[in-house]
């Protein structure tokens, strides 16, 4: 399964929210799941448990420094290919593109 999230401080009190990403990313990463950060967020790799339990920790993570936090999830379960990587996609992707 692959889950694509970003999460949003509310209520710090400055329009930059870098500091709490940062640590959010850092909670993810302690988590152990496999996980690819962009610009935009964080995709995760693994099984429903542990991807809650990595969105969980984000989540938590957010709170210690933010009243609220908003989160924007995208999930991909596949029976077909259930071992795909955010990888593999990519590769797919660039494959189709080469025609």
């Amino acid at each position: 399964m692959l889950v694509w999230f970003s999460v949003t401080p509310i209520g710090t009190g400055s329009p930059s929210v870098s500091q709490e990403v940062a640590r959010a990313v850092q909670a993810v990463e302690a988590t152990g799941v496999r996980s690819t950060t962009d610009a935009s967020g964080t995709t995760l790799e693994g099984g429903w448990e542990e991807c809650m339990a990595a969105l969980r920790a984000a989540g938590e993570s957010v709170l210690a420094s933010a009243p609220r936090v908003s989160f924007t999830c995208k999930f991909d379960m596949r029976t077909d290919k259930p071992d795909q990587t955010a990888a593999d996609k990519v590769a797919s992707y660039q494959q189709a593109r080469e025609g």
